[in-house]
């Protein structure tokens, strides 16, 4: 089979469980990962055989895609702030919407000392501090172990550094389990409501991993709760407090900063006009 064939026949394969514009994104990233060439090198070479194992490779993952698993999964990786992640379904797969969490974070933080990231799943957020604020000390905090064998894997791979350790941050020993104060302290925890799973796709449900999503209808923010306490604490003066948030309690998480004495808090708005991300700092003491 040429490469021109190859490309032909995954399209025709994905059409019509996937639109036109999807299904060819999805061929593009499927031949640049399973061959050496881009889309560019098909056309220009459209009678370049391909190996017979490659062509079985390309079918496999249709296969899964054709059963709603994501591209990612697929994959095995994908790229977030310019990245490559290793992902498996023991980790969240990185939105759009965190990277903008953490561009915010770069822009506003260039020299920070310390930075904590809490529920770090892949590590996409930390790692991508610790390779763009040069000047930083990051440690990150995870309860999967599976997750945290993939975050130490994706810091090997991006060459970071990053102070990893497996912790359940709901014990009530959380408070005294962390010695250091940090410039800045990031979570991305889990805060869809179980309720929610019926807005839900079927390839989120069926395949990333509900630890690190979902949260009990009876108390959604207890993630915030926790972590809102432990920064009381554990932030340097002038330090900050950033997390990313359920798109329905914006509100509720402004007051929730109010209550634990933070001020200069900042509720932001996704790329899609949702309430995505917050920030707030101690109340200076006198």
């Amino acid at each position: 089979m040429t490469v021109k064939e190859l490309q032909h026949h995954t399209l025709s394969r994905l059409l019509p469980a996937f639109d036109i514009t999807e299904a060819r994104i999805l061929t593009r990233r499927l031949l640049n990962h399973f061959t050496p060439h881009d889309s560019m090198y098909i056309n220009l070479n459209p009678h370049k055989v391909v190996d017979s194992d490659v062509v079985a490779s390309v079918d496999n993952a249709v296969n899964q895609l054709l059963k709603d698993k994501p591209i990612q999964y697929v994959l095995g990786e994908t790229v977030f702030c310019g990245f490559t992640f290793f992902v498996a379904d023991s980790v969240l797969i990185p939105r759009p919407e965190t990277e903008e969490l953490v561009l915010w974070i770069m822009e506003e933080n260039p020299f920070a000392g310390k930075i904590y990231d809490i529920c770090t799943g892949s590590g996409c957020i930390a790692i991508s501090l610790a390779k763009y604020i040069k000047s930083c000390e990051v440690f990150a905090v995870e309860i999967s172990p599976n997750a945290l064998n993939i975050a130490k894997k994706n810091a090997v791979l991006n060459k970071a550094r990053v102070n990893f350790r497996e912790y359940n941050i709901l014990k009530p020993d959380f408070q005294h389990a962390v010695k250091n104060k940090f410039d800045v302290i990031v979570s991305n925890p889990p805060y869809v409501r179980e309720v929610e799973k019926l807005l839900m796709h079927k390839r989120v449900l069926e395949y990333e991993p509900h630890l690190a999503i979902f949260v009990d209808n009876r108390n959604p923010l207890v993630f915030y709760h926790t972590i809102l306490q432990f920064g009381q604490t554990h932030l340097t003066k002038n330090g900050k407090l950033y997390f990313e948030i359920n798109e329905n309690f914006g509100e509720e998480m402004i007051n929730l900063y109010k209550e634990y004495g933070y001020e200069d808090i900042r509720l932001k708005q996704d790329i899609h006009g949702k309430d995505r991300m917050i920030c707030g700092k101690l109340k200076s003491k006198n």
